[in-house]
């Protein structure tokens, strides 16, 4: 006798072979309206990619077989090599070659931050992991544009391609950049660094610079707690001078082929992330070249910040779209008590709801990249607290959106076998990167502060949404009141009033975002998209968890757009 005990039904098909460009209905929308221009073909080309069984095998191994770090070779030299399993450095090459760093860069223009964040997006929303050395490669070169650096440094870094051997950069066509910021005694606050800089001087010193740079030659002697991608070509880094905090190039290997003086102490064992190598460095006399002037490293770095916060929003919606999508997914071909999945009325709640949020994620994210084509003061002014704004709220949005994600899956979706168990560990990254929560909301607070302008262009963007819904309306004129009372208490420097200010500040920007993500939905998204929003986040009816959905909600519309338009009813 015989029979069959494993017989495999009511499972979903693997979710492979699929364009997720051309499924991703908010993001065709958002790249028809914001970056028209743009080679949509490409998008697709990456879509078609990224949604390939093969590129999602090496998106699963990586986090698996993670990268190993050996201080030493077996001789006893010492090495600090990063070895990382082969999908890694593929996944990179195909990421770079794409233009997921430079594309903004190369070709500039109207939408060109668009075009550049719809390819890194794709990518980052198969393996986020990979995004850390792209996006300080791309960052980089806002913090070099302008300086000595730029003529050796710019062309390899902009270039569509990848060399991952540990080189002199003079014999390479392209480069990846990290950072190394923050130490253990200060984190955020930088300005607590002990690690110093001595200058290069004297006759016998040995000439040492890249391209004709040869002056700001120092040796940097100290420890960073989180150091980005240290097998990367280059870093910038922050260390003491007299002046005070300054900014540094300092490269892995120098001109000749010798090693510079960073030491791997150990790779960090994070709760996600884990295909991207970060480590804690210790620098033992470091050549580095000094960026920008003395003293004014933080100004120096700001604007590379910005880029990477932007990118942080990026990387989180991206994120977002996975997990719905894979939720979606699976209700389509999972059927309980009589019905599929995505035809209960429950479920259907919890899928419109989530897309909802992934689209005002999006929707926000192109936004801010189409306000960082623009070089006028108020797209400046605007992109300078909304950014900021925008990071706090859609990362923090972010893990729990991933987990309600990975609820929908049961428990599949909290094995390994299934992508939604590393995206529940990858979320909360981006929260933490570039500025923690806290430290962000003080940033805006600052900013009202330092750029009264940014509130302005903040506030006058916000009154576009105005007369499109009651609720919209009555957040606003609310929100309008706050700020002007904020913008008086940090003007008027009044220690408790402050402390008050700041004690609520985490309330207040969570308002400016969800009036921000509303008025970009109600500028650009269709109308019936842009209501429910306004409905499921400012009403006085909205719900605290995810499904639990005001009436007006367009549920069958955002269920429909989850699944890209197919099979959803």
């Amino acid at each position: 006798m015989s029979a069959s005990t494993h017989t495999v039904v009511n499972q979903s098909a693997p979710r492979v072979d699929v364009d997720e460009y051309a499924l991703n209905t908010a993001l065709v929308e958002g790249v028809a309206a914001l970056a028209p221009d743009a080679d949509t073909a490409e998008f697709s080309r990456i879509g078609q990619l990224v949604g390939s069984a093969s590129f999602q095998h090496d998106a699963r191994i990586v986090h698996r077989q993670t990268p190993q770090h050996s201080s030493h070779d077996r001789w006893g030299h010492r090495v600090d090599d990063v070895e990382f399993h082969p999908g890694y450095h593929r996944i990179i090459d195909d990421a770079l070659s794409a233009g997921a760093h430079a594309q903004g860069w190369n070709h500039p223009g109207p939408g060109a931050n668009v075009d550049r964040a719809v390819r890194f997006m794709l990518f980052s929303q198969i393996e986020p992991g990979h995004a850390c050395p792209v996006s300080m490669t791309h960052s980089a070169v806002a913090a070099l544009q302008g300086t000595p650096h730029a003529d050796f440094w710019l062309p390899r870094l902009l270039s569509h391609s990848y060399d991952p051997r540990l080189i002199d950069a003079h014999d390479k066509e392209a480069v990846t950049f990290g950072m190394a910021m923050t130490e253990k005694q200060g984190g955020s606050d930088v300005r607590a660094n002990t690690t110093r800089a001595v200058p290069v001087t004297g006759t016998s010193a040995e000439p040492l610079g890249f391209g004709d740079v040869t002056d700001g030659h120092h040796l940097l002697t100290g420890h960073k707690w989180f150091c980005s991608a240290p097998q990367s070509d280059a870093f910038l880094m922050l260390a003491q001078l007299d002046e005070g905090v300054s900014c540094f190039l300092v490269p892995r290997i120098l001109p000749g082929g010798r090693r510079n003086g960073i030491r791997i102490q150990r790779l960090k064992d994070k709760v996600g992330n884990k295909s991207n190598a970060s480590s804690e460095i210790e620098l033992a006399d470091a050549h580095g070249w000094l960026v920008g002037e003395p003293g004014r490293g933080v100004r120096t770095i700001i604007e590379m910040v910005n880029r990477t916060r932007l990118d942080c929003i990026l990387g989180s919606a991206a994120g977002m779209r996975q997990a719905v999508a894979e939720a979606a997914w699976h209700a389509q071909h999972r059927s309980a008590f009589g019905a599929r999945l995505v035809d209960q009325p429950l479920m259907r709640s919890v899928l419109a709801d989530l897309q909802l949020e992934a689209e005002a994620a999006t929707w926000t994210a192109l936004h801010l990249a189409r306000a960082h084509d623009d070089s006028s003061a108020e797209d400046a002014d605007f992109r300078r607290i909304a950014t900021a704004v925008a990071k706090y709220w859609i990362c923090k949005r972010g893990p729990e959106h991933a987990y309600e994600a990975l609820e929908c899956l049961g428990g599949n979706g909290y094995t390994e076998d299934f992508p939604l168990a590393m995206r529940y560990r990858e979320q909360p990254v981006m929260a933490v990167w570039e500025g923690s929560g806290n430290v962000i909301v003080l940033d805006v607070i600052r900013a009202m502060a330092k750029d009264p302008a940014s509130a302005k262009a903040f506030l006058a963007y916000l009154e576009s949404g105005l007369g499109r819904g009651g609720a919209y309306d009555r957040a606003f004129e609310r929100l309008a009141g706050d700020l002007t009372e904020a913008s008086q208490v940090v003007a008027g420097g009044d220690d408790s009033a402050m402390a008050k200010l700041q004690g609520g500040g985490r309330v207040l920007v969570e308002r400016m975002a969800l009036l921000l993500q509303a008025a970009v939905l109600l500028d650009h998204a269709p109308a019936e998209v842009a209501e429910s929003f306004v409905l499921a986040r400012l009403g006085e009816d909205r719900g605290r968890e995810y499904g639990a959905l005001p009436a007006g909600v367009a549920v069958h519309l955002l269920v429909e757009r989850a699944a890209g338009g197919v099979n959803a009813r």
